[in-house]
C-alpha cells in the first residue's frame, strides 16, 4: 500500500467534488480516500466482479462499481482520478491518459502509479521459463513484453496534453522473510501479481502449472538468494501527478 499513499501525498487537491479510483481491486485502499477528502463523492471502479463484490463489503461511504478503465469517461464533476498499479495491464494506456486529461475539468488532478519492473530479474525469469518450457505455445501472447514509460516519458506525454506535471520514480527494497520450509518469497509475491495470467492459461489440473512454478522457483533462487533468512527484493515504481489545463 505504500506506493498508493506516496502517490496521494503529492496530490494537493483540497476540496474535490468527486474522486474516482480506477482499478480499485478489493477496495482496501479506496476507502482511505474518504479520510483524505471527507466531503467528496468517492467511487471505486474495477473490471472484476469478484473484486467489486469484496469491495462492497467494506464499511464507509464509498461507492463501488463494475467497469472497464478502457471505456471509462469522467463525469463533469470528477476533480481527482487515481489509478494505482493498473495501467501496466492495459495496452496503449498512454492514449487513455490523453483522453482523460482532455475530458476532465480544468484544474482536475490525475494521479498514476505503475510498476516499472518489466526488466527486473524476476520478470526476465518468467519470460525465460515461459519460452523454454513445453507450455510455450499456450503462453504465446499471455505475457506482455512492452515496458511502461519512465517518469520522463509520462512527464512529456502529460505536459504535451496541457498539464502541469510532477513525475518521479522510486525503487522500494522489500525485505521478504524466507522461512526454510516455505516457497521462495519472490515466487509467492509474483503469484499474486505477474503470474496470475500464466496460471489462468495453464490451469491446475494436469500439473503444468506446478512444473512451470518449480522451474521458475529455481531461477528466482539464483537471482534472489536468501541472506540471513530474508530476500532483498527491489521493486521499481513510476509515478506521475498531473493538473489539467495548467499550461496554455
Amino acid at each position: 500500500s505504500r506506493p498508493f499513499h506516496d502517490l496521494l501525498a503529492r496530490v494537493p487537491a483540497r476540496r474535490p467534488r468527486a474522486v474516482v479510483d480506477l482499478g480499485c481491486g478489493p477496495g482496501h485502499l479506496t476507502v482511505a480516500l474518504r479520510d483524505r477528502w471527507p466531503d467528496a463523492r468517492i467511487t471505486g471502479l474495477d473490471a472484476s466482479p469478484e473484486m467489486i463484490e469484496q469491495a462492497r463489503t467494506r464499511p464507509g461511504d464509498v461507492a463501488f462499481a463494475l467497469g472497464d478503465v478502457r471505456t471509462w469517461q469522467p463525469a463533469p464533476d470528477v476533480d481527482v482520478v487515481v489509478t494505482n498499479a493498473v495501467l501496466q495491464w492495459v495496452p496503449g494506456h498512454t492514449d487513455l491518459l490523453r483522453r482523460w486529461v482532455t475530458a476532465l475539468p480544468t484544474g482536475a488532478w490525475l494521479a498514476v502509479q505503475v510498476p516499472g519492473n518489466i526488466d527486473a530479474p524476476s520478470h526476465r525469469a518468467i519470460r525465460q521459463v515461459a519460452t523454454d518450457g513445453p507450455w510455450r505455445d499456450d503462453l504465446t501472447g499471455v505475457l506482455r513484453h512492452d515496458p511502461v514509460p519512465d517518469a520522463a516519458g509520462y512527464a512529456r506525454l502529460l505536459t504535451d496534453a496541457g498539464c502541469a506535471v510532477d513525475a518521479w520514480e522510486t525503487t522500494y527494497v522489500h525485505l521478504l522473510p524466507a522461512p526454510a520450509t516455505a516457497d521462495h518469497p519472490v515466487l509467492s509475491w509474483l503469484e499474486g501479481t505477474g503470474l496470475r495470467p500464466v496460471r489462468a492459461a495453464l490451469g491446475t489440473a494436469d500439473g503444468r502449472w506446478d512444473a512451470f512454478r518449480a522451474a521458475l522457483a529455481d531461477r528466482l533462487a539464483e537471482a534472489y538468494p536468501v541472506q540471513d533468512g530474508q530476500v532483498y527484493f527491489p521493486f521499481r515504481r513510476v509515478f506521475a501527478v498531473a493538473r489539467t489545463g495548467a499550461r496554455p
